[in-house]
């Protein structure tokens, strides 16, 4: 097995790599906009709003850029017959007005990049289960293509990111390289609540980032399982450690609960590889879950609503006050009742700020764009049987 060797040492934000430096992104601008569906006023709101974060032209112009997406869960996974990209996908139009933008911006190169469940196989066949042309992605701009990050490919080739400082549980993640071979880092993500970190934005879509093959319920013993199988349990539950590979856990004290576990290693993921660009798109999603499978007392919901930003703590922040929660809520606190604050525990490592009296909003006042998540929450607290 080939692995490149990634070391992230943290001095006031900032990452080295083999010689080149990867800036932990400090910016705390965070941009909103309302957006009435995925249609002709899509492209204009989201320029919008990278315009307020001072242009895409000087984050991608000649650069590399890989997009995380949120495809959570199998695309056969339905919250009654609506499409998934209306409930917990990533919306394909957004990912592709955001591709078209940033060709236009000057990237050189795109790729969108996600560990779809328990598969090696090309993205395209695994969008095309979920009725997405992937073509339309593809064509969005030149230089376009998917990478399956699930899996080292056929070279069983991975990169080292190491956490700065050590990080809550794991000192580093054994990746696909194409989360390397990037000069801008984006996350895409849906907005929406979590039953085991309580909500789900730019952060929590990286643990996606996670290849199985050494993370996943099939991995090797010591080395990275040829193809990826089942999801990450073991971030879960810590009833097993990684291939022997890659590094393992460092901190054995944390109770093994996802409550506990999910939001420290989810940031020492984004602590090893920052996030340069968050976009949360909540124009249609779901409320109760991160998909399909948390049910009971899940709602398809229209918050109408965009979000980007340049530091992925204080972005999410921003999305919280949008959902009506508080993002300074301790554990025991909505939306935290049984989880630690993640956006806490990045903090502590240095990722950004949570504060609200820290992050210049530009474009939609929260108040009038705030869509009331939490009340949804209250009410499927009363459903027999519910999860939150």
């Amino acid at each position: 097995m080939l692995i490149t060797r990634r070391s992230v040492l943290s001095s006031a934000g900032a990452a080295m790599l083999a010689g080149r430096a990867i800036a932990a992104p400090q910016p705390t601008r965070v941009a909103v906009a309302q957006c009435p569906d995925y249609g002709q006023a899509l492209t204009p709101a989201l320029n919008g709003l990278f315009d307020q974060l001072g242009g895409l032209g000087k984050l991608v112009k000649g650069k590399t850029v890989a997009i995380k997406v949120n495809l959570t869960g199998s695309p056969t996974y339905r919250l009654g017959h609506s499409p998934l990209e209306t409930t917990h996908y990533t919306h394909p139009s957004v990912i592709g007005a955001t591709v078209h933008l940033m060709g236009r911006a000057g990237a050189r190169r795109i790729r969108i990049v996600e560990s779809p469940w328990s598969t090696a196989a090309p993205i395209e066949e695994y969008v095309l289960q979920a009725n997405w042309e992937p073509n339309e992605i593809l064509r969005a701009a030149p230089s376009v293509e998917f990478v399956n990050t699930n899996w080292g490919g056929p070279k069983r080739k991975y990169s080292r990111f190491q956490v700065p400082n050590g990080g809550h549980i794991f000192p580093g993640f054994d990746l696909h390289p194409a989360y390397e071979e990037c000069d801008l880092f984006v996350s895409l993500a849906k907005m929406k609540d979590h039953v085991t970190t309580g909500i789900t934005l730019a952060m929590k879509n990286c643990f996606g980032i996670t290849p199985c093959t050494i993370y996943g319920t099939g991995a090797g013993a010591d080395e990275p399982s040829l193809t990826p199988t089942g999801g990450r349990g073991m971030f879960h539950a810590g009833d097993r450690q990684p291939s022997k590979s890659a590094p393992q856990e460092r901190e054995h004290s944390v109770p093994k609960q996802g409550g506990a576990r999910v939001p420290r290693i989810v940031s020492d993921i984004i602590a090893a590889r920052p996030i340069h660009l968050s976009i949360v798109e909540g124009i249609d999603t779901m409320s109760g879950g991160e998909g399909p499978w948390t049910g009971p007392g899940l709602k398809v919901i229209s918050p109408r609503l965009l979000v980007a930003g340049l530091n992925p703590v204080a972005t999410d922040a921003v999305c919280m006050r949008l959902m009506n929660y508080d993002p300074m809520a301790r554990r025991g606190t909505p939306p935290f009742e049984s989880s630690d604050n993640m956006l806490e525990l990045a903090e502590q490592l240095g990722a950004g700020s949570r504060d609200p009296n820290l992050i210049d909003i530009s474009g939609v006042p929260i108040e009038r764009a705030k869509f009331d998540f939490a009340a949804l929450r209250e009410q499927k607290k009363k459903i027999p049987g519910a999860r939150v």
